[in-house]
C-alpha cells in the first residue's frame, strides 16, 4: 500500500467528517423519538404539548432510516474512496460538498415540515396520507444531493482507472461505488413518485393520486434501500475487519461478485413487499420473490468468505479443534467486537427477511409488528453496530486523534448494551407480531381496550428494550463527541485488508460495468414492465378505475 495514502487528506477528512456530524445528530434525535415511541406504545405514557405518535413515529423512520443512514454513509465512503484511491481534486471535493449541503438544505426543510405536524406520514410516506409540500421537496433535495455527493465518489474512481489502465481498482473504492451506482437507480422510483405524484398531488396541481403506482414506485426504491444500508457494512466486513484481526482477505473476486449479484437483485424485488397488495398479478409478484431469494447467494458468500478469514486467521496464530480459532480472535477490541456482534444479528435477520419475503409465510406477518421487530435487527442491529464500529477508528483518523483504551472498553459496553436491549425489544416484536398485533400502532389506536390489553405485556418489553436502546444511544453519542474533540491528538490507522498471497487473480470482466449495467436494467425491466402497463391501463387513465382516491 502507497505510505502516501495511508492518511486521508486533511480536507477530504473534513468533508467526510461534515457527513458523520449530521449523522450523528439525526441518531440523537431520532433516537429520543423513538424512545417516546416505545414508551407511548406501553400505555404507561402521554406524549406532552400536543406531540403526536404518528409525529414521533415519522421523526424516527425518517432521521434514522434515511438520514442518519445516507449521511454516514456517504460520508465513510468519501472516506474509503480517499483512502484507496487518492486524495480527491478540487473539484471532485466542491462536488461532493455541494451534494452535502443540498442534502442538509432538504434535511432541515422535511425536518421542520414534521416538528410542525405537517408530515405524519411515516416514513414510507404511504398515500393517501398527505405532507406538505415542503416535506415532499426536502426529500427530493435529499436525494438529488445524494446524487451529487455519489458523482464526486464516481468521479475520483474513473480518475484512477485511467491512471492505472488495465487494473482493477481498489476493491473498497469499487465497493463503494457499487453502493452509489445501486443508489442512484434505486431512487430513480421515490424520485418519480415525489416529482410526479406526491409533490404536485400536495400542491393541488392533481386532485387524486394513484395508490398502488405509488407504492409501487417507493418499494421499488425500500426494498434496495436495505442493501444500500447493508453494503458499507459488508465493507467493513470484507476489507476493514481482516486487517483489525491481523489476517488477509479471503478472495477479492469472491468480495466483488457478491457486490455485483447484490447489484443485480437487490433492485428488482420491490413487489415482494406488495404480496397482498390487489392490482398486481400473482405471476409477477412470484417472479419478485424468486429474484428477492436469489439475494441469499451473495449473503452466503459474504458468510463463507468471513469466517474463512478468521479460521485462517486463528490456525495461523496455533489454534486447534473445529472451534479454536475463535479463541484467537481480539474479542477487547471494540474496532472487532462491535461489527461482529452486527454479523451475529444477520442470522436471526436474514432468516426472518427470508420469512418476509416468502410467497407464503409473509401472509402470516404481514402488516404486522413482526415486520418492525425485522428491521431493527437488520438496520438497527447489524448495520448500525457496524456503522458505530467504523465510527470508532474513522472519527479519530479524521479529526487526527486516537481511540483510547477508555474510550474503546466503553464501546464494548455500549455495544453489549444495545445488544441486550435489542434482543428485548426485537423478540417483543416478533412474538407479538406472531400473534397478530399489527404495525406502527400505538395503545390509544387500537380498535378496541380489550385487545389493547392483549398487548401489553410485549408492549411493555418493547419500553424496557427501548429504553435500554436509548441508554446505548446515549453511550455511542458520548464516545463520538470525546473522539471528535476531546481524544488525546494522534495517529489513528485507517484499516485495509490485504488479500492472501495465493488467492486467485482477479479478472478485469468484474470491472466490465457495461455488462453489470445493462444486466441490472435488463432485470428491471423484466419484473417491472408488465406490471407498470397493467397498473397504467387499469388506474386513473385507464377504463375502470379502481385504484382511485
Amino acid at each position: 500500500m502507497n505510505k502516501a495514502l495511508e492518511k486521508i487528506d486533511r480536507k477530504d477528512a473534513k468533508l467526510a467528517m461534515a457527513h458523520l456530524y449530521v449523522a450523528f445528530t439525526a441518531l440523537a434525535l431520532g433516537g429520543l423519538a423513538g424512545l417516546l415511541q416505545v414508551l407511548v406504545r406501553s400505555g404507561k405514557f402521554e406524549l406532552p404539548a400536543n406531540i403526536g405518535y404518528y409525529q414521533v413515529l415519522t421523526t424516527h423512520g425518517v432521521l434514522l432510516g434515511l438520514i442518519l443512514t445516507t449521511f454516514f454513509i456517504l460520508g465513510f465512503q468519501t472516506a474509503a474512496v480517499s483512502r484507496t484511491s487518492g486524495t480527491f481534486s478540487d473539484g471532485q471535493r466542491l462536488t461532493g460538498w455541494i451534494g452535502f449541503w443540498v442534502m442538509l438544505i432538504g434535511t432541515a426543510m422535511s425536518a421542520t415540515m414534521i416538528l410542525l405536524n405537517e408530515a405524519s406520514v411515516l416514513y414510507t410516506f404511504y398515500a393517501p396520507l398527505k405532507a406538505h409540500w415542503i416535506f415532499y421537496l426536502g426529500l427530493t433535495f435529499v436525494v438529488v444531493g445524494s446524487w451529487v455527493d455519489g458523482a464526486a465518489q464516481i468521479s475520483k474512481y474513473i480518475s484512477w482507472r485511467k491512471q492505472n489502465p488495465g487494473q482493477p481498482g481498489p476493491l473498497l473504492t469499487f465497493m463503494a461505488i457499487i453502493n452509489v451506482v445501486l443508489w442512484i437507480v434505486a431512487t430513480l422510483g421515490v424520485a418519480a413518485e415525489v416529482l410526479f405524484q406526491l409533490l404536485p398531488w400536495s400542491l393541488g396541481l392533481v386532485d387524486r393520486v394513484d395508490i398502488l403506482i405509488s407504492r409501487t414506485l417507493f418499494w421499488y426504491f425500500g426494498h434496495p434501500l436495505v442493501y444500500f444500508w447493508l453494503l458499507p457494512a459488508y465493507m467493513c466486513w470484507y476489507v476493514i475487519i481482516p486487517k483489525i484481526i491481523g489476517g488477509k482477505i479471503f478472495s477479492d473476486s469472491l468480495a466483488r461478485m457478491s457486490f455485483i449479484l447484490f447489484l443485480l437483485f437487490s433492485i428488482p424485488v420491490g413487489l415482494h413487499h406488495q404480496l397482498t397488495e390487489p392490482g398486481i398479478d400473482a405471476g409477477w409478484k412470484f417472479l419478485q420473490v424468486v429474484l428477492t431469494f436469489m439475494v441469499v447467494i451473495p449473503s452466503l458468500m459474504t458468510a463463507f468468505s468471513l469466517f474463512a478469514t478468521f479460521e485462517t486467521y486463528g490456525r495461523s496464530q496455533g489454534a486447534k479443534g473445529v472451534f479454536g480459532w475463535i479463541k484467537k480472535l481480539p474479542w477487547k477490541d471494540a474496532r472487532f467486537a462491535v461489527p461482529f456482534i452486527g454479523m451475529v444479528a444477520f442470522i436471526p435477520a436474514g432468516a426472518g427477511g427470508l420469512i418476509n419475503a416468502s410467497f407464503q409465510l409473509n401472509q402470516v406477518v404481514h402488516n404486522t409488528i413482526w415486520v418492525t421487530g425485522h428491521f431493527h435487527l437488520t438496520l438497527a442491529t447489524s448495520v448500525v453496530l457496524t456503522f458505530f464500529g467504523i465510527a470508532y477508528w474513522l472519527v479519530p483518523h479524521l479529526t487526527g486523534r486516537v481511540l483510547t483504551p477508555a474510550m474503546n472498553k466503553l464501546a464494548i459496553v455500549q455495544a453489549f448494551t444495545w445488544a441486550i436491549g435489542m434482543t428485548i425489544m426485537s423478540s417483543a416484536m416478533h412474538l407479538a407480531g406472531l400473534f397478530g398485533a399489527p404495525r406502527r400502532s400505538s395503545f390509544s389506536t387500537y380498535g378496541d381496550a380489550q385487545q389493547a390489553m392483549d398487548w401489553i405485556p410485549y408492549q411493555i418489553a418493547q419500553a424496557i428494550g427501548g429504553s435500554i436502546l436509548f441508554l446505548g444511544i446515549i453511550l455511542v453519542l458520548v464516545i463520538f463527541i470525546n473522539l471528535a474533540f476531546f481524544a488525546p491528538k494522534g495517529e489513528e490507522e485507517f484499516p485495509i485488508g490485504e488479500v492472501e498471497e495465493n488467492a486467485e487473480k482477479t479478472p478485469m470482466i468484474l470491472e466490465n460495468w457495461k455488462i453489470w449495467i445493462t444486466l441490472t436494467i435488463a432485470l428491471i425491466l423484466i419484473a417491472y414492465t408488465v406490471p407498470f402497463m397493467e397498473m397504467f391501463q387499469n388506474g386513473p387513465i385507464g377504463s375502470k378505475g379502481y385504484r382511485l382516491w
